[in-house]
């Protein structure tokens, strides 16, 4: 299966191309996004409440994205096991990873790096394949802003 495709539990993502796909802002997000479609507040830990990015640094995407259940207790990368977790469709999107206040890699589990908060390390909060090396999504229901 390559990156991109649904994946159930291999932790791709399912992009879906045409109308729709980074527009469509939920009404909850609404007062998150700026009028330049970036994160009008910083993003923080949920947990810990250290900075992942700060204001004006991350580009508002909607893109399907599997990321595994914070208390997963399979191992990701495990044959037959089956991991739980929610398909999440609104993102902070940066291209770079230095743009990042605070945030920690895991090790590569079929060509994905999932992103958790370097201080406390829950997660995972976000998403990097390493297909391609800019583009790095944190979801919004993983985090919180302030």
């Amino acid at each position: 299966m390559e990156p991109g495709e649904s994946g159930g539990s291999s932790g791709v993502a399912a992009d879906r191309p045409g109308p729709g796909k980074e527009d469509g802002l939920a009404s909850s997000s609404s007062s998150l996004v700026s009028a330049k479609g970036t994160n009008a507040k910083a993003v923080v830990c949920e947990r810990c409440g250290s900075r992942v990015l700060s204001p004006g640094t991350a580009r508002y995407r909607r893109r399907e994205i599997f990321l595994p259940s914070k208390r997963q207790k399979v191992a990701l990368g495990s044959e037959g096991g089956s991991v739980e977790g929610d398909v999440l469709q609104e993102h902070w999107f940066v291209d770079d990873m230095y743009i990042f206040e605070n945030v920690g890699f895991t090790k590569n589990v079929n060509n994905i790096k999932y992103l958790v908060c370097a201080d406390c390390e829950i997660g995972p909060i976000g998403w990097h394949c390493l297909d391609d090396k800019k583009s790095f999504y944190i979801a919004l229901d993983r985090v919180q802003h302030e």
